[in-house]
């Protein structure tokens, strides 16, 4: 008699609803020449992070907007826990595809997971893609958006064992002014067998207790 070996997920129903519904940015307009969309998926590690992204953005002549039509660069903040957390960003990056043949001129970068697991071959499965960045590359975010501008594609998945951004101030993008995530380590030294977070997100390594505070 065969036993039937019974399949086992190991994501929660938030993880779960958290890969399939995204967190978008808000408006915010101080009269800028280029606006920002982001779009972040997966676990509240990416939701803190494009906060970090957007912070990064602001001080290097970026506003955000709510509207991706609205947007001169959308980035999409990815999840690898699940393959239906990538086909869902492969989905959205066909309806940014529409937008870009109006305005060929619309930069569509990929963050997080996704791009440190699938690096420059996402350069290669989707056309749209301009720029592909790993978790602790974002400060190099304004010099590859420089690359675009030139006409060039742009990768930077660098894994750090320092980068933890503790200096940088994140951008509050939802909530009621009373809750907020802050990040205390990044990675993990953890190999375990069902989890990808020690090869997207690089060593464990813990942020300076000042800077928490």
């Amino acid at each position: 008699m065969k036993q039937r070996i019974q399949e086992v997920d190991f994501i929660s129903a938030e993880e779960k609803e958290a890969c399939d519904l995204p967190r978008t940015t808000e408006d915010k307009n101080t009269g800028k020449s280029r606006k920002l969309y982001i779009e972040s998926y997966g676990c509240q590690m990416n939701f803190s992070d494009s906060e970090i992204v957007v912070s990064i953005m602001l001080e290097n002549g970026f506003d955000t907007t709510s509207k991706p039509e609205d947007a001169d660069v959308i980035f999409l903040n990815t999840c690898s826990i699940r393959d239906n957390a990538e086909q869902k960003v492969r989905f959205r990056l066909k309806h940014f595809n529409g937008i870009k043949r109006r305005r060929p001129a619309l930069m569509v970068g990929i963050l997080g997971c996704m791009a440190e697991r699938l690096k420059k071959n996402l350069l290669e499965e989707e056309k749209i893609v301009d720029l592909v960045v790993g978790p602790d590359a974002y400060r190099s975010l304004p010099g590859l958006i420089t690359e675009v501008d030139d006409g060039h594609k742009a990768v930077n998945v660098f894994l750090s064992k320092e980068e933890t951004y503790a200096d940088i101030s994140p951008v509050r993008l939802t909530g009621d002014g009373l809750s907020a995530y802050i990040s205390i380590m990044r990675g993990c030294d953890n190999m375990c067998s069902f989890c990808v977070v020690p090869y997207t997100r690089g060593r464990e390594r813990s942020r300076d207790a000042k800077t928490i505070v």
